[in-house]
């Protein structure tokens, strides 16, 4: 299991954060699952090509309003070039076989959904507050255990999270104006954010 906040773990996974921003991302398939799959990489800025003979409702009204490129079509490799990241998730497991092989050939990042052997990265569970973002994996053996997880952790980081991270980023910000000595700032942002810091934020707003 690998928590995104830092914990020590073991693995040859390597946890991280990638900015998708203006990204060519290419999703083969365009079933249910695609569309979960292509929804947060919309959200998460990225350019989003999608090939497939058919697609739902909702992709197709996405690319009835511009929101990504959809080719209504089977896969070629040709659709790899200029990709940052592919994701396959198609219905036939050897279709998605193939645009992995296909993604090795040309060092671009691929997902096959429920497929861990062909995957070079997983999808985790994710508690968003905001700025504040909490990733669960547990290296594909068991996503159910992650989805609990996730729920555990929704409970105790819950809405009130958002607004907190987002006052933390402002008084880190204004620090960064103040011409503080590297040990002093760094331990005015440490407690800033200790516990003791957010319940008392927490009970002073209750109050009011």
């Amino acid at each position: 299991m690998q928590l995104a906040v830092g914990f020590f773990f073991l693995s040859n996974m390597f946890p991280i954060f990638l900015k998708l921003e203006g990204k060519r991302c290419l999703v083969v398939g365009a079933g249910n699952v695609a569309e979960g799959k292509i929804r947060g990489l919309l959200e998460g800025g990225a350019s989003v090509e999608v090939v497939a003979p058919e697609a739902v409702w909702q992709i197709q009204k996405w690319s009835w309003e511009g929101a990504l490129g959809w080719k209504a079509r089977t896969f070629q490799p040709t659709d790899l070039d200029q990709v940052s990241m592919v994701i396959a998730a198609t219905s036939v497991p050897e279709v998605n076989a193939e645009v992995f092989r296909e993604a090795r050939v040309r060092n671009v990042l691929c997902n096959s959904v429920d497929d861990p052997q062909n995957c070079d990265f997983y999808y985790p569970a994710v508690v968003n507050r905001g700025d504040l973002q909490i990733a669960i994996s547990t290296n594909g053996r068991s996503p159910a255990l992650a989805q609990r997880l996730r729920r555990e952790l929704e409970t105790q980081f819950g809405p009130e999270y958002s607004s907190w991270v987002e006052e933390l980023g402002k008084a880190r910000d204004l620090l960064n104006t103040h011409h503080l000595d590297t040990e002093a700032r760094r331990k005015l942002l440490h407690e800033m954010a200790s516990s003791e810091a957010f319940s008392s934020r927490h009970s002073r707003r209750g109050e009011n």
